[in-house]
C-alpha cells in the first residue's frame, strides 16, 4: 500500500527508525526533515554515549530495548559487550536481586555475580569495593550516529526522502487536521506529521497547540586520558558497559580511554526555546559547556571504584541535553485535538528501534501489536500534569532519582497535595497515611484505627513489603469483613455519556450489553481492534440517554472522545464529584435508615443504580462493591462530600464503622479475585486469558475488537491465575518471575496478604497447562524461591452470598 503523505520531524535515532520501519510496511510518501546535517544532526542522538541496559521495571520498556538490541545488532550498529551493574552497598545488592527478577520475568538472560566474578568481567574494578553485580550478556553499546545513517539509507532505498538543513518553522492545520509543514526550505504537504524532534519536541508540538510534558536536562559525560589498564586495546570496547548506581555513575570504554556519565549533579533544565540553533552552537545544539565543579564528586568516586583511573585525568567533557518526562516514560501517540499530528518523544537510544516499530504499527495498522503502549500514550496525563510548574518540578526530581532505589508505593517527593477529595479534612483528623494516585491524596491506612489491633494477630510481611505498610492495614481489612467501612473512591475517573446516540455509542465501544433498563449497571471492557483489553469499566444507565461510566483514567476519556459521534456528549465529571464506598455486612444498617426503604434488601438489588438521598445529601448510588461485601458506591457533588461523610459516619458509629485505606482495599479485592487494569491485564491480553470472558456479550452485535476477539478465543495459551503463598514474610509486590522448575514461565501482576483467608495472594500470568488448581510453582523474590499454589478463585465468598445479601 502507498500510504498517506508523512512528514517525520527529526532525523535522530527515533525518526530514522520510524522512517525505516514505516517504509518497510510499504508506505512510500515519507519525508524526513531535520534542521541539522544528516546523520549527526546535532540532537541528543549525536552525542549519546550509547549504553544500552535493557532491564527495566516496565515490561514494555524492556521489550522495546530488546528489539533495539536485536535490530541494531543485525544492522552492524551494536557492540554486544554485555552490561554489568555493581553494588557497593547492601541496599543496592538487594536491589540488583530485584532487577534480576525483572529481567528474568521479561525474558532477558541475566546473572547475579560475586565480587570476584564482577572483577573477572571488568578488570578495572576494585574487588574490595564491590559486593556483587548483575550481568546481562546481551547489553552493550549502540552506535547511535551509525544507526541513524544505516536506517536512513535503507529508508532512502525504499523511496523515503531525507531533507537535512530544513528547519521546521510552522505546521499548517486545516479543519482540525494537519495539512503541511513549513520549513526553511519550503512547504511540504502532509496528511500525517510525526514529531521525533527530541529536545525540541515541546517547541514543535506547540505549533499545533499541543502541550508536551517534556524537559531537556543537561547530563554530564566526560572522557579520560589513556588508562593504563586499557593500554594497547585494539577494539573500541571489550569489557561490559558498567553502571555504579550507588553513586549515579556509568562507564564505557573507547579504546584506551574511559567515558564517565554522571547523574549525581544538580538538575540543569533548559527550555526548548533556549537551545541554540545548529549554526549558533559551538559544538552542537544538544551540547552545553562542561561544568567541572559539578563533576568533581564523580571523578573522586571513579578513582576509588576503578583505581587504575588514578593515573590519568579528565581530558574532555560535555553537559549533554536529554529529554525527561514526569513519569520517566516516553510520549507516544496522536494529538487529542489535531488529527494526523503524532509524537514519538522522550525516547533514548536504548528504546529507539522499538519505538520506531511501535509507531509504524500504530500508524499503519491502527494499533501496535508488538508492545503494550498504555504506559507510553501521550494522552495518559490529567490536566494538572501538563502545567509548566508541575512538569519542571517532576522532571527535575526524576533526574535526581534516576538511579535511586524506588519502592513501588513510593509517593512523589514534591508538589503535594495537589488534589484532595471533600473527605480529606476528615481523613486527616483520623490520622490518614496518604499516598498519591493521579495527583489525588489517597489514604493507605488510618492511625485512628490502631485500637482495632487489640486482640488481632496481624502478620508482618518482610522488609520490602512492609514499607508504606502498617499492621493497621490488616485490622482495617478484617473490620471491613466484620462490620462496615468507608472507602474513599474519589480518585477513580468518572465520565458522563449523554445524548440520543449514547446507547449506540457505548454498545459500539464496549463488550457488554448496556442497552438495558434504566438503573442497570454493567461491567464490561473496552477493546482495541486486535481484541486486546484497553480498559475495564462499569456503565450505569441513569436515564434513557444518560450514562455514568466508571473508568480507569485519561486514556479512557481520550478513547471515548476519538470515537464520539455528533449525537453524543462526553464529560469528565471527576473533579466536580466524589465517591465513597460504604461496604461491609452492616452497610445496609447504616444506609437504609438514611435513604429510605428504596435502599432495602428488596428495593435495591445487586448491580443496580438509583438516584436518591442519604440524609440531606443527593446521591447517585450503585449497588456494587470492589471488596466483595454488601454495600454501595455513593456519588455526590464535591460541595456535598463532607456532609455525606459526616452523615454516614454518625449513623455508622453504633455499627462499628471504620475508615478503610487503600492497603486494606487491595487485600480485599485480591481475595475476591477482582482485576485491576494496567496491573493485572493490559493491551496485550484478551478477556478470555484474563478470566473476564463473562464480560463479553458477542451476541449483542458488533463492537470494536469483536472479530479479532472471537478468533483469539480459540487459542488461549496463558491465563491470569490466582496463587496462594504460606507465610506473610513471603508476600511479594508484583513483577516477580514465576518458575516451573528452573524455567521462568510467567510473572506476578498484583499481590498482597489476604487477612481473611490467612494467606499471601498473588495473581500471575501462567501457561494454560500450569493454571490448574493445585499446581505448585515458585516465585522468584529477591534471593528466594517462594512456593506458591494455584488456587480456585475467588478465594472469598465464591457463592456471592455476601455481595447479594
Amino acid at each position: 500500500m502507498a500510504g498517506p503523505r508523512v512528514v517525520i520531524i527529526g532525523a535522530g535515532v527515533v525518526g530514522a527508525a520510524l522512517a525505516e520501519e514505516l517504509s518497510a510496511k510499504g508506505w512510500d510518501q515519507i519525508t524526513v526533515v531535520d534542521q541539522g546535517p544528516v546523520p549527526a544532526t546535532g540532537g541528543s542522538s549525536s552525542h549519546a554515549p550509547g549504553l544500552v541496559f535493557q532491564t527495566n521495571s516496565s515490561k514494555t520498556m524492556t521489550e522495546m530495548a530488546r528489539y533495539t538490541v536485536e535490530k541494531l545488532s543485525a544492522l552492524g550498529c551494536f557492540l554486544q559487550v554485555g552490561g554489568l551493574e555493581v553494588a557497593t552497598t547492601p541496599e543496592r545488592l538487594t536491589e540488583l536481586r530485584r532487577r534480576h527478577g525483572w529481567a528474568t520475568a521479561w525474558g532477558l538472560e541475566a546473572h547475579l555475580l560475586t565480587p570476584g566474578e564482577c572483577v573477572e568481567r571488568h578488570s578495572l574494578l576494585d574487588v574490595g569495593r564491590v559486593l556483587g553485580g548483575l550481568f546481562v550478556p546481551t547489553d552493550g553499546l549502540a552506535k547511535a550516529v551509525r544507526a541513524v545513517d544505516v536506517q536512513l539509507t535503507r529508508a532512502r532505498e525504499r523511496g523515503v526522502r531525507v531533507l537535512d538543513r530544513h528547519e521546521v518553522l510552522d505546521i499548517r492545520v486545516v479543519d482540525g487536521r494537519v495539512a503541511s509543514v513549513f520549513t526553511s526550505g519550503g512547504e511540504i504537504p502532509a496528511d500525517v506529521v510525526v514529531c521525533c524532534a527530541g529536545i525540541w519536541g515541546p517547541r514543535v508540538a506547540r505549533m499545533v497547540g499541543m502541550t508536551l510534558p517534556l524537559t531537556p536536562l543537561a547530563h554530564q559525560l566526560a572522557w579520560t586520558g589513556p588508562v593504563p589498564g586499557l593500554h594497547g586495546q585494539a577494539e573500541e570496547a571489550v569489557r561490559p558497559i558498567l553502571r555504579h548506581q550507588d553513586s549515579d555513575l556509568y562507564y564505557r570504554e573507547r579504546f584506551d580511554r574511559l567515558g564517565i556519565g554522571y547523574y549525581g549533579h544538580r538538575p540543569m533544565p533548559i527550555t526548548a526555546d533556549e537551545i541554540l540553533s545548529v549554526d549558533a552552537a559551538e559544538v552542537m545544539p544538544s551540547v552545553t559547556p562542561f561544568t567541572e565543579d559539578d563533576f568533581a564528586p564523580a571523578w573522586a568516586e571513579t578513582r576509588s571504584l576503578l583505581p587504575g583511573t588514578g593515573e590519568t585525568k579528565i581530558e574532555e567533557g560535555i553537559n549533554g541535553l536529554f529529554s525527561f518526562t514526569t513519569d520517566n516514560m516516553p510520549l507516544l501517540g496522536e494529538s487529542p485535538e489535531v488529527k494526523g499530528f503524532w509524537v514519538a518523544e522522550a525516547v533514548w537510544v536504548t528504546h529507539s528501534a522499538g519505538v520506531g516499530r511501535a509507531m509504524a504499527e500504530w500508524l499503519a495498522d491502527g494499533h501496535c501489536s508488538s508492545f503494550d503502549l498504555h504506559e507510553c500514550d501521550v494522552n495518559r496525563f490529567e490536566p494538572h500534569q501538563l502545567a509548566p510548574d508541575y512538569v519542571l518540578a517532576r522532571d527535575c526530581q526524576n533526574y535526581v532519582e534516576v538511579y535511586d532505589i524506588i519502592h513501588p508505593l513510593e509517593p512523589p517527593a514534591n508538589l503535594r497535595p495537589l488534589r484532595t477529595s471533600p473527605f480529606h479534612t476528615r481523613q486527616r483528623v483520623l490520622g490518614a497515611y496518604f499516598l498519591e494516585a493521579s495527583g489525588w491524596e489517597r489514604p493507605q491506612w488510618y492511625e485512628a484505627n490502631a485500637a482495632l489491633l487489640d486482640g488481632r494477630d496481624i502478620p508482618h510481611p518482610g522488609d520490602w513489603a512492609s514499607r508504606h505498610w502498617s499492621p493497621i492495614v490488616g485490622a482495617e481489612a478484617q473490620a471491613s469483613r466484620e462490620t462496615v467501612a468507608l472507602y474513599d473512591m474519589t480518585a477513580l475517573k468518572r465520565i458522563e455519556v449523554a445524548g440520543p446516540g449514547a446507547t449506540a455509542f457505548l454498545q459500539r465501544l464496549s463488550t457488554g450489553d448496556v442497552d438495558k433498563s434504566v438503573g442497570s449497571v454493567t461491567y464490561c471492557l473496552l477493546l482495541d481492534e486486535d481484541g486486546g483489553i484497553r480498559s475495564d469499566i462499569t456503565v450505569a444507565r441513569l436515564g434513557r440517554d444518560l450514562y455514568q461510566v466508571g473508568a480507569n483514567g485519561n486514556l479512557d476519556l481520550d478513547w471515548f472522545h476519538r470515537h464520539a459521534t455528533g449525537d453524543v456528549v462526553i464529560r469528565d465529571i471527576t473533579a466536580g464529584t466524589c465517591c465513597v464506598g460504604v461496604w461491609g455486612p452492616r452497610a445496609r444498617d447504616v444506609v437504609e435508615p438514611l435513604a429510605g426503604p428504596d435502599f432495602g434488601k428488596d428495593g435495591f438489588r445487586y448491580f443496580r443504580a438509583k438516584r436518591g438521598y442519604v440524609g440531606p445529601v443527593p446521591v447517585t448510588a450503585l449497588r456494587l462493591s470492589y471488596i466483595g461485601e454488601l454495600g454501595w458506591e455513593l456519588y455526590t457533588t464535591a460541595d456535598m462530600g463532607a456532609k455525606l461523610w459526616d452523615v454516614l459516619w454518625e449513623a455508622g458509629l453504633p455499627h462499628g464503622i471504620v475508615a478503610g485505606g487503600r492497603g486494606a482495599f487491595n487485600s480485599l479485592r485480591l481475595e475476591k479475585g477482582y482485576r485491576s487494569f494496567g496491573t493485572d491485564m493490559t493491551y496485550e491480553h484478551d478477556p478470555y486469558e484474563a478470566g473476564l470472558g463473562f464480560a463479553v456479550k458477542p451476541d449483542k452485535g458488533d463492537f470494536i475488537g469483536r472479530t479479532a476477539l472471537l478468533a483469539r478465543r480459540e487459542s488461549v495459551r496463558r491465563r491470569l491465575t490466582c496463587l496462594t503463598i504460606d507465610g506473610p514474610e513471603a508476600v511479594v509486590m508484583g513483577k516477580e518471575p514465576v518458575y516451573d522448575g528452573d524455567s521462568c514461565v510467567g510473572y506476578v501482576t498484583s499481590a498482597a496478604y489476604g487477612y481473611t483467608v490467612g494467606k499471601g495472594v498473588a495473581y500471575a500470568w501462567l501457561p494454560v497447562e500450569l493454571s490448574a488448581p493445585g499446581q505448585v510453582v515458585h516465585i522468584g523474590y529477591f534471593d528466594r524461591r517462594v512456593p506458591a499454589v494455584v488456587a480456585q478463585e475467588p478465594l472469598f465468598d465464591p457463592a456471592m452470598e455476601r455481595l447479594r445479601g
